[in-house]
């Protein structure tokens, strides 16, 4: 298939530092390339990719300080494949709603992944307004505030499959990794790790947004020798520092649309403790992959139990469940749906 996959423009592909919808982007359309296909990817010129990168802004808007406006180049972007959309046979966005006038009115057929959180009230006259634009949720929780949009497939994210892998490891403390923010709880993590007597290891950005957070909420529950903050980590880090844990945890106070760390934690065979929230319930099997929970009192007590699970059927439940292979071939399967006019809802469980 002649593919077009379209990246927003904030963030290289894959990124330089964090950006989840990047990452994602630059695995699928690695296994795409793997698989076969003719693929194009619109990004920022900065990227790096093994398909045809087509960039129509030089580098990642967050890392140009020159920039002032955004939009502007998101404009460019958007009127550059619409006058090259004949040449492809489907058109994959990745940014939001951006797409949906404009292509609505073209013949190529063209599909959006809804990558962020939705249950915000200026989503819902967007989504009354084009309730045909065709969108791919990356959990079934992720869709419930907007039941009106036109949901054509759920595809759960995945990973290449050795990105990450299990390393020979002692397992001696508990991990949190992502995001200082909120809505991600650390501190709840850091009162978990505490009442179960182990040590919890932080690795995790702190954004501009999020500074008071850390500097109000956090930072002073840092002292005290049993929390260690190790600051942001790449992907050839991740598999030592998971390894080496016990448990992830992941007590989230937010309707989280997927959450890469799980599935990166079941990567390296590392059990996952994660609050009943969003897509928590379609990424963990409970006791089987981890625990899921629905307070802080009751993850304490299934840090007890976490060695009792067995970290060959984690790693062998991600081979099974979040490879990018898997994910890619979710993704063709929608695109050939789409191009064969079908508009029924699509979804594999696995």
């Amino acid at each position: 298939m002649r593919i077009a996959q379209i990246a927003p423009l904030h963030e290289a592909v894959p990124p330089k530092l964090y950006g989840g919808t990047e990452r994602v982007v630059s695995f699928l359309t690695e296994e795409l390339v793997a698989q076969g296909h003719d693929v194009t990817l619109f990004a920022s010129g900065d990227s790096v990719t093994s398909a045809r990168l087509h960039a129509v802004w030089p580098r990642a808007l967050r890392l140009d300080p020159s920039i002032r406006d955004t939009i502007a180049p998101h404009m460019l972007l958007m009127e550059d494949i619409y006058r090259q959309a004949p040449d492809f046979d489907v058109l994959h966005f990745h940014m939001d709603y951006w797409s949906f006038s404009l292509f609505g009115r073209q013949r190529t057929p063209f599909v959006t992944t809804l990558h962020g959180r939705l249950d915000l009230p200026e989503l819902q006259p967007v989504f009354n307004t084009f309730p045909n634009a065709p969108v791919i949720s990356i959990s079934d929780s992720q869709r419930r505030p907007l039941p009106q949009a036109n949901f054509v497939a759920t595809v759960l994210h995945g990973l290449p499959e050795n990105l990450l892998t299990p390393q020979p490891a002692k397992q001696e403390y508990l991990a949190f990794l992502g995001r200082i923010a909120p809505e991600k709880r650390p501190d709840r993590a850091i009162r978990i790790a505490r009442a179960a007597g182990i040590k919890l290891k932080i690795a995790a950005k702190v954004d501009r947004a999020d500074a008071e957070y850390f500097e109000s909420t956090i930072k002073p529950m840092l002292s005290g020798g049993s929390v260690e903050m190790i600051g942001e980590i790449g992907d050839h880090e991740k598999p030592s520092f998971l390894s080496g844990a016990i448990g992830l945890l992941m007590p989230i106070d937010w309707p989280e649309p997927f959450g890469l760390v799980m599935i990166e934690a079941m990567a390296c065979g590392t059990p996952v403790i994660a609050f009943n929230r969003g897509s928590v319930p379609e990424i963990i099997e409970d006791d089987l992959t981890g625990f899921i929970v629905e307070d802080e009192t009751s993850a304490v007590a299934r840090v007890t139990k976490l060695e009792s699970l067995s970290r060959t059927a984690v790693r062998r439940r991600f081979e099974q469940r979040f490879t990018a292979r898997r994910m890619a071939e979710d993704y063709l399967r929608t695109y050939r749906a789409l191009g064969a006019g079908e508009r029924k809802v699509l979804r594999v469980v696995i």
